[in-house]
This record gives structure tokens, C-alpha cells and sequence, in this order.
């Protein structure tokens, strides 16, 4: 077993200590006095620094190589990634990753081409489409991948939409290069590989669960960089990277190739339409309110004769002043009467919860776990779209974690007792 120094901020040194003893290690030297580790102890094999520049430096790289010692870099963050990188180093984990991870970068292991070799990733593709006019597609696809990471599983959120690319702003993320549009010119390149996709991501950081983001275009004149190929290209990677990937996908599903002569020219739409092709679940989103109920039903019918799947659908703000006494009893009578949709899922209307993650630039389950809305699209998730909960990674419960209270208000008749719609079980 190895001697092993811990160069990390206090926070962080108790699951690390414990994990080292659990695995037979011993830790030597103490990380507070010499936090950018350039004295390293007698007899250390290898150092796990926290890739920031208070603990990594080229004196501890130089120091290491000098001795001999590996170093395992930790990030917390974009920043911790980019710092790394500037000094050299590059065998990292991120420091929420399991033990198991660090533990064959300790031994001098490729974690990730070892698990590729025993048992080939087969992630899921999740796309959430919604008509024109802001039904909420960012707001649950963001919401969905949470709720799919606080369950315990690997998630990237993919922002395809080259009209008004929205999940980066809506995390407070800054895409200096659009992640997405970085990832689909490697995936053109044929050079697409997990490592280039944690380069190109940015990270999500909750304590319910983190996840990757592939930012989207900034400008909707750089459409053209996200053709059908590549976008095929880069979800089929992202299936090998993340157990799941949500796609955030735009509105029209207007082909082009109906109105013009050139077979071969680029599709302002192909990008969306790829992405809803190869996915293997489709969630469709509506507001629930005339004007949103119209377009998204005739949008729907386009919908469905481009997929092969039955998409999942989703009627967002669900609320008696939009369509009268009993909103979902409304609602789901004209799903069924005019589109012929049975069993939606209805979210309510909770502005002040979608709001508060607006602004504090978090998820909905991180800026209001109580929320109503949130709690449906917690039950769409393990309802809908996680496998059974005996297949399932149950993250919470390793954190000793409860359901919360909710605030009980009343959304009319038709919403459950927990503030989401009857129809989510």
C-alpha cells in the first residue's frame, strides 16, 4: 500500500483520510504547514493535491519528479482544470469522483480505458423539446439532469439550440467557447474522446449531485458549425462518457431540405432534429395556457411523425388563472381531445422558485427543494425516465438524507397532494 500526503483544504481532508485507511493506505506529512507541498516527507509515494493554486505549484511538480513521487490532481471547478493544466499536470480526478477513480490514478491506471475495456458504456440520450415560445425547455431539461445526478448517476446537459442557446446563462456558466459547437468540430475531426469532452465541459457543482454542461452557440449566426453528422457524432461519444445525456434541443423541426435544391447544403435545423432522432427518450414541453396549449398541439403533430419513440409529454405552469377552475382537469381534456395524448405530466406554476434559480443561477432542486414544480419533475424522473429504484444508485440515502416537508398551497383541483399533478405516480 502507498504513503500518501494530502495537500487539500481542510474541508476535504476527513472522507479522504478515511477513504486511505479503508484501502490500507497511510498518510504522512501535514498538508496545513506546507500547503503548496514543495517539502515533501521521507518516504512518500504519492502526493493528492487540490488543483488550485494555493496547493498546486511546479514546485511540487518539480519536487515530485525529483523524488519520484506521483501526483493526483483534484478540480473542483473549470478554473482548478485550467490551472492544472497550465502546470503540466494531467492525471486528474474530479473531487466528488468515486474513490475507486483516485484509487488507479494512485496505482498509475487508466480508470476510464480499464472500465471501457470490462464493460462498454451505454448511456441514454434524453431530449426535451418544446414549441415556439418559451414553454421551459431549458428550465426542465436543467431541472431533469439534476434530478437524474441527486439519484446518483453520471449526466451531461447538451445544449443544442442554434436559436437562443440558454443553459449557460441560466447557470451562471461563462461559455467563452461554446462546449457543444467545440465538441462537435473534434467529432468531426474523428478526434472526440471523454478526455477532450471533460476539456471542453463545463461543471455543474451541487452537494445533491454535479453534472457536465456542453454550453451552446452564443450567436445563432454560428449554426452552421452544429450539421446533422456531427451532432450524431458527439451524442454517440457522449453515450460513452455519461450514463445520461439531456439534450436541450430548439423549437422548429422545419425541414429544409422540403425548400430547397441543394442536397448538401447545410440545415439551420438539422441539429435538432439529429438530436431528437438519436435520442432514446423524448420529452415534449408545453405551457399550459391557450396560447401554449395551440402551439404546442400543432407542433406536436410534426413531432411525432419525425421520432419513433412516443415522446413524454410535459405541460409546464399549470394554473387556474390561465385556464380556469380545475387547470389540470382542463389541461389534460384537451391534450386528450385534440391531440390525443393521454397520461401528461403537469408541473405547476411556482414563478418564485423558477425565479430564485434564475437569479442565484442554480438548479431548481438546488435553488428550492420544497418547490412544487420541482417535486413533479422529481416524480417524472423516477417515474418516467430512471430505471427501476432497486436498479438504481440511491446517492441520497448514502447521505443519510430524508424527504422534506412541503408547503401546502392550494393549485386547484386535479394537482396531487404534493403539489405535483395526479397523473405523476
Amino acid at each position: 500500500m502507498a504513503r500518501i500526503l494530502l495537500a487539500v483544504p481542510p474541508g476535504a481532508e476527513p472522507r479522504l483520510e478515511r477513504e486511505l485507511e479503508r484501502h490500507g493506505h497511510t498518510r504522512v506529512g501535514l498538508s496545513g504547514r506546507d500547503p503548496a507541498g514543495q517539502i515533501l516527507p521521507s518516504g512518500c509515494d504519492v502526493v493528492v493535491v487540490s488543483a488550485t493554486p494555493a496547493y498546486l505549484g511546479v514546485h511540487l511538480l518539480a519536487a515530485s519528479d525529483a523524488a519520484g513521487v506521483r501526483v493526483v490532481g483534484l478540480i473542483g471547478s473549470d478554473a482548478d482544470r485550467r490551472h492544472a493544466a497550465g502546470v503540466g499536470l494531467a492525471e486528474l480526478a474530479a473531487a466528488d469522483d468515486r474513490w475507486e477513480v483516485i484509487e488507479a490514478l494512485i496505482a498509475g491506471e487508466d480508470p476510464v480505458t480499464e472500465e471501457a475495456e470490462q464493460a462498454p458504456r451505454a448511456g441514454r440520450v434524453i431530449a426535451v423539446w418544446g414549441p415556439a415560445g418559451s414553454p421551459g425547455r431549458t428550465t426542465l431539461a436543467i431541472a431533469i439532469a439534476a434530478e437524474i445526478a441527486a439519484a446518483g448517476h453520471t449526466v451531461a446537459v447538451a445544449d443544442v439550440d442554434t436559436y437562443s442557446g440558454s443553459v449557460a446563462p441560466a447557470l451562471a456558466l461563462l461559455d467563452e467557447s461554446p462546449g457543444f459547437a467545440a465538441a462537435c468540430r473534434l467529432a468531426g475531426a474523428g478526434a472526440l474522446t471523454r478526455a477532450e469532452l471533460e476539456r471542453i465541459g463545463s461543471r455543474y457543482l451541487s452537494g445533491h449531485g454535479s453534472f457536465w454542461v456542453l454550453t451552446g452557440i452564443g450567436r445563432p449566426s454560428r449554426w452552421p458549425e452544429l450539421s446533422g453528422e456531427r451532432v450524431a457524432a458527439t451524442l454517440r461519444a457522449c453515450r460513452e462518457w455519461v450514463d445520461y445525456t439531456v439534450v436541450d434541443t430548439g423549437f422548429s423541426l422545419e425541414n429544409d431540405e422540403e425548400i430547397s435544391s441543394d442536397l448538401f447544403a447545410p440545415r439551420r435545423n438539422a441539429a435538432t432534429i439529429t438530436a431528437l432522432r438519436e435520442a432514446d427518450q423524448v420529452i415534449a414541453v408545453g405551457s399550459a395556457d391557450p396560447v401554449g396549449l395551440s402551439r404546442f398541439l400543432r407542433a406536436y403533430v410534426d413531432l411525432v411523425e419525425l421520432i419513433l419513440t412516443t415522446p413524454v409529454t410535459v405541460m409546464n405552469r399549470i394554473r387556474s388563472g390561465a385556464v380556469g377552475p380545475g387547470p389540470a382537469a382542463q389541461v389534460g381534456q384537451a391534450l386528450r381531445r385534440f391531440g390525443g395524448i393521454d397520461d401528461p405530466v403537469l408541473v405547476p406554476f411556482d414563478l418564485p422558485a423558477f425565479d430564485g434559480a434564475v437569479l442565484s443561477g442554480r438548479s431548481l432542486r438546488d435553488a428550492a427543494m420544497r418547490s412544487p414544480a420541482r417535486q413533479a419533475i422529481g416524480r417524472l424522473v423516477e417515474s418516467r425516465i430512471l430505471p427501476t429504484s432497486a436498479a438504481r444508485v440511491t446517492r441520497r440515502s448514502l447521505h443519510g438524507r430524508r424527504s422534506l416537508p412541503h408547503d401546502s398551497q392550494d393549485w386547484g383541483p386535479g394537482i396531487g397532494p404534493h403539489g405535483g399533478p395526479d397523473v405523476v405516480r
